[in-house]
Order: structure tokens, then C-alpha cells, then sequence
């Protein structure tokens, strides 16, 4: 399965903005990696700020340059606003809803938890992380042991970490329900979606 393998904090650091989750690196070291320290670096161009948001993006929901695009192309082709859509694309995957929802604690891990088949949705199983979900999808763990504890066990560690309105979570089930489709509230995203739309379009 593709996905960023190389050093997070690393690209943390780069974008000042802890968009693998929090790192206590980042507070040691708030400016960008490198031997020459927090020296005085040269201004961003509009494009450079560009691919900067759409980098950030990417990471952040663990998705590849390919990938990525295909999500913008895809937004492009509905009505509504691109980057708004962009949005509601990316947090409907799969493997974002699993991680919104705690089953796991970061992106990385529910993506995993997809692919090794531990999730169904409405009753069927689902490896693929991409799957986009839809209203009234009912995203569950699958009913045996070893996907329970690890549920279970992420569960644990995601209490502190609120569900968003648009998801529905019963604990003692192991199953979310999705209410209703995110929206630009909702969502919060780290980086400037009008940007990486602007940065497309060029």
C-alpha cells in the first residue's frame, strides 16, 4: 500500500505546524529543519505558498501526489465550491472517518486497520481506504476478537479527542454512524484549501 514512509517531524518542522499529531520536537525546534539552524530564510513566492498549503494537505491526510489530485479533479467535476468539496472529500474517506471516529489513533493506523480488513461498512467489509462513505453509512469493527482489542485499546487512547458532529459513535458496539455530510465548520482544516485550489489551477 503507498503512503509516506520518511521522517515526520522532519516535515513537521518544515511547515511549522504539527500535522502528524503533536510532537514535543516542535516546541524545542519551531523553525525549519536543517544544519544552519533558525536562520533568516529567503520570502515564499505565491507558488512556493501554494504548493506549501497543498503539501501540508497531503500529509495530513496521508495521501500521495497521484492521489491527491485525483481528489482535486474529482471536487473540481461537482457543483459547489472546489475547495470546500476538496474538503469533504478528503474527511469522508475511510480511513479518516475510522480515525475521527478513534477506533484508531492517527491516519496511519486506521488506514492499516482498513487494509488488514478489521472495518465494515453496512455489514460488509472494506479494504480499501479511499472508499468515500456516505449519509446514514454504518462504519463498524469487525466482530472478532483481535479487532476488538485493538479497537478497544484505540478507543482508549482517542478519549480526549472529541467525535465530530457529523459522526455518530456507540463504544459499547464498536460502530458510527454518519449523520450528515461535514462542512466547512466541521472541518478546520490545517492549510488554505483556496490556495491549493489557486495552486491547480495554474
Amino acid at each position: 500500500m503507498a503512503r509516506y514512509t520518511g521522517p515526520r517531524v522532519r516535515i513537521s518542522r518544515r511547515f511549522g505546524t504539527q500535522i502528524f499529531g503533536p510532537t514535543k520536537y516542535l516546541e524545542k525546534r519551531n523553525y525549519g529543519p536543517g544544519v544552519h539552524g533558525p536562520k533568516h530564510r529567503r520570502k515564499n513566492t505565491d507558488y512556493a505558498l501554494g504548493l506549501m498549503e497543498k503539501q501540508k494537505l497531503r500529509y495530513y491526510y496521508g495521501l500521495l501526489e497521484r492521489q491527491f489530485h485525483r481528489v482535486y479533479r474529482q471536487a473540481l467535476r461537482k457543483r459547489g465550491v472546489t475547495g470546500e468539496t476538496m474538503l469533504q472529500l478528503l474527511e469522508c474517506r475511510l480511513d479518516n472517518v475510522v480515525y475521527q471516529l478513534g477506533f484508531a489513533y492517527t491516519r496511519a493506523a486506521a488506514r492499516q486497520m482498513v487494509c488488514h480488513g478489521h472495518i465494515k461498512v453496512n455489514g460488509r467489509k472494506v479494504n480499501v481506504p479511499s472508499y468515500g462513505v456516505k449519509v446514514n453509512d454504518v462504519v463498524e469493527v469487525r466482530n472478532s476478537d483481535a479487532s476488538r482489542r485493538l479497537a478497544a485499546k484505540n478507543l482508549e487512547f482517542s478519549a480526549s479527542r472529541a467525535v465530530p458532529d457529523w459522526l455518530s459513535l456507540n463504544k459499547e458496539a464498536f460502530k458510527g454512524v454518519v449523520m450528515r455530510l461535514p462542512t466547512r465548520d466541521d472541518i478546520q482544516p490545517i492549510a488554505n484549501e483556496q490556495a491549493v485550489v489557486e495552486f491547480y489551477s495554474r
